[in-house]
């Protein structure tokens, strides 16, 4: 299995610390304008729309119409992408909701959420031996990354099923290692996320007992990018969302077309073209840029965002911080999650809506 495989090592944070004063932005939060632009991405099936859209002259298509140049980089290790957009390099990444609280934004680099692009709805579960109800892990030893959206989804679970987080014990494994690790007759208990999910599945005596179809909403994919770059940059905003809303319809279609598509989306995930489309039946797309924009719009983010806060907070993710406030969230409407003042993760529905209005 490629390491590069999904969402691989969706980590929270890397050895648990926050990143250098080099990811904070300038003192006045200002970005020159400019015209050559640079965005991450690492294989999960919500993100393949952005290589395939390189590949196939859609986001030469975009950027040729707003005058400027988008380059859509590949880095094989999800948490290295994001940890590089963090540093500058990179002027927007794709990354899970979490994540973008506890490493950009956590880190004091001010991020823009554009494109809420999918939730897992069911990539993402929680696999018991000898057992098919959840109740059944009280006591048992459970792989998973730690700090990671599984460790999130496992505190979730153990929340709906009247259990407390000490009711079990984490073992920290690498997504490369997890299949393996569930493979011993010991491992009884385990966390992942497709396609390493689905291989676990088959593993004797394996159960899905929880699954994020069950917390619909709640591990979101997202594009975001730099706020003092997109403030002095919106054609780069404008573009990104043309980009993602034109492939996505195309990958959406049943016709020859479509299925051309998604088939090359397949083969850049290095996955065969009928596990790359049973991956996407357990990815809500958000297709339809309305249905986006009212997700980003929605009460719900709010309350999702302050479940995905506290937990890391408890994780001692927001480090030196003396509460969950500290880390600063913005959602459309006006409303602000924690400090007002250290506002450092933004939901910027504007971009959605220009193409909900049909106005790129």
């Amino acid at each position: 299995m490629m390491a590069s495989f999904g969402k691989a090592c969706r980590i929270a944070l890397i050895t648990g610390s926050l990143l250098l004063a080099s990811c904070s932005p300038s003192s006045d939060g200002s970005a020159p304008a400019k015209t050559e632009f640079s965005i991450g991405w690492s294989i999960y099936a919500g993100w393949m729309p952005w290589p395939y859209a390189q590949q196939a002259g859609i986001v030469k298509k975009w950027a040729d119409k707003y005058g400027i140049k988008i380059n859509v980089v590949q880095v094989n290790d999800y948490v290295e992408s994001v940890n590089q957009y963090t540093a500058g390099k990179f002027d927007g990444v794709t990354v899970a909701n979490m994540d973008a609280l506890t490493i950009p934004a956590a880190g004091g680099k001010d991020t823009s959420a554009i494109i809420v692009g999918d939730y897992s709805n069911g990539n993402d579960g929680i696999l018991l031996k000898g057992a098919d109800q959840l109740a059944a892990i009280k006591g048992r030893q459970v792989y998973l990354v730690e700090l990671s959206v599984s460790h999130y989804l496992l505190a979730r679970g153990l929340e709906k099923a009247g259990l407390k987080p000490t009711d079990v014990k984490t073992v920290n494994t690498s997504d490369a290692d997890i299949v393996g690790a569930f493979g011993s007759p010991d491992a009884t208990a385990a966390v992942a996320w497709n396609p390493q999910l689905s291989v676990m599945k088959g593993q004797p005596g394996a159960k899905e007992v929880f699954s994020s179809a069950q917390i619909p909403g709640e591990i979101l994919d997202l594009l975001v990018v730099d706020t003092a770059t997109l403030k002095a940059n919106p054609n780069f905003g404008k573009a990104l969302a043309g980009i993602w809303y034109e492939t996505v319809a195309l990958m959406q279609r049943q016709d020859a077309k479509g299925k051309e598509a998604r088939a090359a989306m397949a083969k850049l995930a290095g996955a065969t073209p009928e596990n790359f489309d049973s991956q996407l039946t357990t990815t809500y797309l958000y297709a339809d840029p309305k249905a986006a924009v009212a997700a980003a719009s929605s009460p719900q983010l709010l309350t999702t965002m302050r479940q995905v806060r506290d937990f890391s907070f408890s994780k001692g993710l927001f480090k030196g911080a003396a509460s969950a406030d500290a880390v600063g969230i913005a959602f459309p409407g006006g409303k602000v999650l924690g400090d007002p003042a250290r506002v450092t993760l933004r939901f910027d529905e504007s971009f959605m809506k220009l193409a909900a209005d049909g106005k790129l």
